[in-house]
């Protein structure tokens, strides 16, 4: 074989360049970075629009549960890691663990839905919404838009425990990591950075 069939034979083993060494589907990979861009804009957003205006920021941010966010931060993370820990227990064969603890981590990610609602609904009895002001604006599109995320990851998670060959768990977990970053940085930057 000669170096252009050899290079050639390299290029089709990995169609996804550096994407096809990640776990899971690249494809998942490409939304996963879509998303994380996505959520870095909306970061800035925030960030910039809290430097502009921040006795407004303080004011609203101060009008938020830290409590509540950080429960959600735990929910989170220990779903992610039960996630992970079903990814461990298929790669070693034990698919009712997995399946278990898949479970598991969705049923976490319902929790982390209903403490948002709570926190959304103890805003709306104070009066508070989404035209309120710009730091309630952006409170909402930021967590609204992750908590459709949180949404979509059980639904994800729910198809790979159906379907669970190792590829698709590694595929649903990593979206499902995703969503966990994305919300351990939004809780410091919206609920604890003044």
């Amino acid at each position: 074989m000669d170096a252009a069939n050899a290079m050639n034979a390299a290029q089709e083993d990995r169609p996804w360049g550096a994407l096809s060494d990640l776990p899971g589907h690249p494809m998942m990979w490409v939304l996963i970075l879509t998303e994380v861009v996505t959520f870095g804009l909306l970061f800035m957003t925030f960030a910039v629009t809290k430097a502009i205006h921040p006795g407004l920021f303080a004011a609203g941010q101060a009008q938020l549960d830290p409590v509540l966010g950080g429960l959600n931060t735990l929910v989170l993370i220990t779903s992610g890691w039960l996630a992970a820990l079903a990814v461990e227990a298929r790669t070693i064969g034990k698919r009712g663990t997995a399946r278990l603890l898949l479970g598991s981590a969705m049923a976490l990610g319902l929790v982390f839905i209903a403490i948002k609602i709570a926190e959304y609904a103890a805003k709306a009895q104070a009066g508070i919404d989404l035209e309120t002001d710009t730091f309630f604006t952006l409170y909402f599109l930021l967590t609204g838009f992750h908590l459709l995320h949180v949404v979509l990851g059980i639904i994800i998670l729910a198809a790979v425990a159906l379907s669970d060959s190792i590829v698709n768990l590694k595929t649903g977990t990593a979206f499902w990591h995703m969503v966990d970053l994305v919300w351990v940085v939004m809780y410091p930057l919206i609920y604890l950075i003044g």
